[in-house]
Parts: structure tokens; C-alpha cells; sequence
């Protein structure tokens, strides 16, 4: 027999790497003897990577078992019609000690026929950026794909990228086939389509531990490249109390701001499941008789089956992520 569906936590699956910090252990509370996290994967159905429930009677079942078993009760009607027993999104957080590889990633057609994928537009909040921290996004110029690759065997890359200076809050839509990177100090929440395809183009010359260059994919990036995306990357929203203030909207997902300090209601009306990410202070989630804490850094999924709800905080902004 099914058990109900309630808010569903996961265990983070925490990702070393060469750029990884200790944010996501010290402002994140992420349990791990790793000395490097780069990544804390909060729900993944990527291939080898897939999430395991951490509360309630679902506990040690994985993400893929759900939806199996679930079906649209977890997701949605169309959203299992289009995406079957495939979760469509990867919902993480991200330290960045060290600058990551200069990068894109291909659309949904180069990445299904190259790598059996979606591809992977993403959007990023930042909540934590250390005094002059800088994200990447696009050229600081009109490019074509003669001037990037002069720039590229130049090793002048860096002349003709754009560096944002940015602080808590501020949100960025990265589009397939946008060049971007994530600077050296910024801690952020990442939700983007379930795909792990990135094309790297520059890699600041560093080598791993055993001296090593990682791998750039130069080739696979030019044809994965736009270079002609307007400047559109930037995105402002409100942020009223105690509401759903709309961030972003795309055909791969929908992302609110909600701050709040006190009770609220909530309805289901998306025939989606809703991901909650707690960037800041801690909140409870009531379903029926059943309560969940979420405190930041953590994150929940509410299955598509649960039509109503409430939050209740004194402190908490969370985002809210349905497709």
C-alpha cells in the first residue's frame, strides 16, 4: 500500500571540488569531512546522483522510486506527461571559494543528441557574496564568433567578459549558450534543468592536486554558442512581505520570492510539485496534522497532490520553484 505524500526532505549530496569552499558547511550547516565543497546537490535525479528521502515514511527511498510509484501524484499531471519518470529540475546551493571555469551550456537539441540530456538553463540567488565578488555574465561587447576565438587563443578572454559586482539578493537568468562563471566569494542557490552537460572554455589556468589541467571543450562550445543574447540577464522582482513576488518565468521553470513573518495559506493551483528553498532564517510547513521544519540551507518538496497548506515564520525568505 502507498504511504501519503507529505513534504518530502532530501539528504544533500555534497560535491567536492577544486573551487569549493567552506561556506556550505559554516552558513549552510552541511555535514561533511570534505575540505572542499563546491556543490550541496538538494534534489537530483541526475544519472548515479539521485536523491534519498530523509524524513518521514518515505525515509531512504530515492527520488526515482517516487516518481515510479507516484507518478503524477509527485509532479503533476502534465508535467509527468512531459517529463514521465524523469524529475525535470536540479535544485542546489553553491559555494564558490575560488573563481569556477569560464562556461556555457548547450540546448535542449545539442545536449539530447550529444549527450542523451535536457540542457541546462539556469538561474541563480545570490545569498551570500564576499566584499567585491563578481559573477560573469556575457560579453562586455558585441561579439561574433571571430573576436571570441581571437580573444581565446589570446588568453585575453577575461578583456571581453562582463563582471557584475554583486551583493545578497540580486538574481541572474542564464540562458543555454550564454558564456558565464560564478566569481571567486559568492555563495547562491542554482535551480536549473536536470542536466550536468557544461562546456568548459577557460579554466584560469589552474591544475588540480596532482597538477593536472582539468578538460576544456572548446569545440562542443562554439556551435553551443549565441553570441547575439541582449543583455537581459538581470533580474529585478519585488519583494512584499508575506507574498508571492514573481522572479522568473520560462517554459523549464517558475521561481517566486516569498519573505515572510507570519502565517500564510497556500494553494496548489501550479499541477506541479512546489520546491521550497529557505535561503534565509527558518520557517514550518503544515499539511493536515503534519508539520515540517526548513531552516536555510535546507530544501522541500511539496508533492503536486497536496492542494493546501500554510507557512508560518517570524524571519524566513524562501524560493519557490514549480514548472
Amino acid at each position: 500500500m502507498k504511504a501519503n505524500l507529505y513534504p518530502i526532505k532530501f539528504h544533500p549530496i555534497l560535491k567536492e571540488k577544486i573551487w569549493g569552499g567552506k561556506k556550505l558547511k559554516q552558513l549552510l550547516n552541511k555535514d561533511s569531512n570534505l575540505p572542499n565543497i563546491g556543490e550541496s546537490w538538494e534534489i537530483s535525479d541526475v544519472e548515479d546522483d539521485t536523491s534519498i528521502v530523509a524524513n518521514g515514511q518515505l525515509e531512504n527511498q530515492s527520488l526515482k522510486h517516487l516518481l515510479s510509484t507516484y507518478k503524477e501524484e509527485l509532479i503533476g499531471k502534465k508535467n509527468y506527461k512531459q517529463f514521465g519518470n524523469k524529475f525535470p529540475l536540479l535544485i542546489k546551493f553553491i559555494d564558490a571559494k575560488q573563481d569556477l571555469s569560464i562556461q556555457l551550456h548547450p540546448n535542449d537539441e545539442i545536449a539530447a543528441k550529444r549527450h542523451n540530456s535536457f540542457g541546462k538553463t539556469e538561474m541563480w540567488y545570490v545569498m551570500q557574496a564576499d566584499p567585491d565578488s563578481n559573477l560573469i555574465v556575457g560579453f562586455n561587447q558585441e561579439m561574433s564568433s571571430e573576436l571570441y576565438l581571437e580573444h581565446l587563443h589570446k588568453k585575453t578572454l577575461t578583456e571581453i567578459l562582463n563582471f557584475d559586482k554583486v551583493k545578497t539578493g540580486d538574481t541572474y537568468f542564464i540562458e543555454v549558450g550564454r558564456i558565464h562563471a560564478i566569481g571567486a566569494g559568492v555563495l547562491l542557490a542554482e535551480i536549473q534543468q536536470t542536466s550536468d552537460v557544461t562546456y568548459r572554455v577557460y579554466d584560469w589556468d589552474r591544475v588540480d592536486d596532482k597538477g593536472n589541467f582539468r578538460e576544456l571543450h572548446n569545440d562542443l562550445a562554439l556551435e553551443a554558442f549565441d553570441f547575439n543574447m541582449p543583455d537581459n540577464f538581470r533580474i529585478a522582482y519585488n519583494k512584499t512581505e508575506n507574498k508571492l513576488n514573481k522572479m522568473i518565468s520560462c517554459p523549464y521553470f517558475t521561481t517566486n520570492f516569498l519573505k515572510i513573518n507570519k502565517t500564510i495559506n497556500l494553494e496548489n493551483t501550479y499541477d506541479s510539485f512546489i520546491v521550497y528553498m529557505c535561503v534565509e532564517g527558518e520557517a514550518i510547513i503544515s499539511t493536515g496534522a503534519y508539520k515540517e521544519p526548513i531552516k536555510k540551507g535546507e530544501t522541500i518538496l511539496i508533492p503536486a497532490n497536496i492542494q493546501a497548506f500554510e507557512i508560518t515564520s517570524k524571519n524566513a525568505t524562501l524560493l519557490e520553484v514549480y514548472v
